[in-house]
């Protein structure tokens, strides 16, 4: 037997041995980088209106057919009394984290992604000092 066929054949047991060796206990999560939003992202204009369209369905924070007020005022007290946000460090924040899937149950429910960018409007949002504007 030739020294290059014993080196071929020690490097196809390597790749075996790797392969059946390699196994999968954690999964790592990859979280797209947020996209940075320049201009002042406005609570009541641009993101109650992705709240009120996405969030107050069935199946998720609208109950026995009664969705619930996310009007301006509302869902901004909703999101700053219940601690969802986080100023010191805005990726932090639980609205955020759910909605970029760090968290359970993401949000909006049973969508793969979100609509109308709102991850990054959030993420601004917060970013902006989470105004009530």
């Amino acid at each position: 037997m030739s020294i290059q066929k014993i080196i071929r054949i020690s490097a196809i047991l390597w790749v075996v041995m790797l392969m059946v060796s390699c196994g999968k206990d954690t999964t790592l999560t990859i979280l797209p980088q947020p996209v940075v939003v320049a201009n002042t992202v406005y609570f009541s204009k641009d993101l109650v209106p992705i709240l009120t369209k996405n969030c107050a369905v069935s199946g998720c924070h609208a109950s026995g057919g009664l969705k619930p007020d996310l009007s301006s005022d509302n869902a901004y007290n909703a999101l700053i009394n219940g601690k969802y946000v986080d100023l010191k460090t805005p990726a932090n924040s639980i609205i955020y984290e759910r909605l970029i899937g760090k968290l359970s149950p993401s949000m909006p429910m049973g969508q793969t992604n979100n609509p109308s960018n709102i991850n990054n409007l959030m993420l601004a949002w917060i970013k902006q000092g989470a105004k009530k504007n």
